[in-house]
């Protein structure tokens, strides 16, 4: 059995690694190649392509490497369409992914997508390219399903990957340790950095015993975010982001699958996401949620301040932060434990039974 699969994003490496570990679990003979990361990698898949040739942010930012991106796409489909797969499976990614299994799929090929895109939260109309790209959506998140059911699109609720691995933590001792997390793409963290180091400047200068530390989410821009930390003594690392949040009081966090992260260990945040001028003004008539952050969502209601655009700012982000280190935040944590509960559901283990089951019947 040869499964051909692409995750583009370095979350959707670390969200597919685990399902290619229980897929291998179960049936040891099945071939998993494709488009992968590191962790993928470990986990028994076969590179074909790096998930570093794509991994890019935003309408504007895409366009920089639109060539190179658009011939990898080429290529992939190329491949699978001479070397033909028994099911493709994107890993989230939408805007390459379902291009691939559109063409697959027009060619017989059976074809499932892991992780629904944002439909609940903008460009609800993409419906009608999904049906023609996945004949079976797996879910993250239970209010996914509700959506496709009006739609009559196969869909199946399998809880977060994420929620295996991550526990809410237990007996943390306040320490006044912050930490940041500027985003895992570069236009992502070249946007948020220069914000997150002008609220630490100014929370160190309100409480000088606060103490920060940066996590990134790979080494690529390393060297960039050593030379803007160069003298603030903030403590840089890659590849550590779990560790440093569960021994962190606060952590400020761009929106996405890391604030995700930062829930299920129920730890305070901020969350934060800016795009370029350009993608924003794409984006902003096609918005049709309240809320940016998952764990918002995911609760339906603020449980956590999300600053959004213009409003991250040095001052915005200071401000909601210092709240959150001032306060009793038992009530909060109690709340982003709901979402530990909510989410595991095993979903590596419901996501491979039902492949395997797709692929059985």
């Amino acid at each position: 059995m040869k499964i051909a699969i692409s995750a583009a994003e370095t979350s959707g490496d670390l969200i597919a690694s685990s399902l290619v570990s229980v897929l291998k679990s179960y049936q040891p003979d099945y071939e998993i190649e494709g488009l992968v990361g590191d962790k993928m990698t470990e986990a028994g898949c076969k590179r074909l392509w790096h998930t570093d040739q794509v991994n890019v942010m935003g309408f504007s930012e895409v366009l920089r490497k639109l060539p190179s991106v658009l011939s990898l796409r080429r290529a992939m489909i190329r491949y699978y369409s001479s070397n033909r797969p028994d099911v493709f499976i994107g890993v989230d990614s939408p805007d390459f992914n379902f291009k691939i299994e559109r063409k697959l799929k027009g060619n017989g090929v059976k074809t499932i997508h892991f992780v629904s895109p944002s439909v609940w939260a903008w460009r609800a109309n993409r419906i009608h390219k999904i049906k023609k790209s996945a004949d079976l959506m797996l879910c993250l998140f239970p209010f996914e399903v509700d959506f496709y059911r009006t739609h009559q699109q196969k869909a199946i609720f399998v809880g977060h990957p994420l929620a295996e691995k991550l526990k809410p933590r237990k007996n943390h001792m306040p320490n006044k340790q912050v930490l940041l997390m500027p985003g895992s793409r570069e236009a992502e963290i070249k946007a948020l950095l220069p914000e997150l180091l002008s609220a630490a400047k100014l929370m160190r200068k309100k409480d000088s015993e606060i103490q920060f530390s940066l996590s990134l989410a790979n080494k690529r821009l390393k060297d960039w975010v050593e030379d803007k930390i160069q003298g603030l003594d903030i403590v840089l690392s890659s590849g550590d982001a779990h560790e440093k949040i569960k021994n962190s009081d606060l952590v400020i966090v761009a929106s996405g699958t890391a604030a995700l992260e930062v829930a299920l260990l129920a730890v305070p945040m901020v969350v934060v996401y800016k795009l370029s001028k350009v993608s924003y003004q794409i984006v902003k008539p096609l918005l049709n949620t309240k809320n940016v952050s998952l764990p918002n969502k995911i609760l339906g209601k603020d449980i956590v301040p999300e600053l959004l655009q213009n409003d991250v700012n040095g001052q915005n982000i200071f401000e909601q932060a210092m709240k959150l280190i001032e306060s009793d935040n038992t009530k909060l944590v109690k709340e982003l434990e709901k979402i530990h509960g909510l989410l595991n559901q095993k979903a590596s283990v419901k996501s491979a039974e039902a492949i395997i089951e797709f692929l059985d019947g």
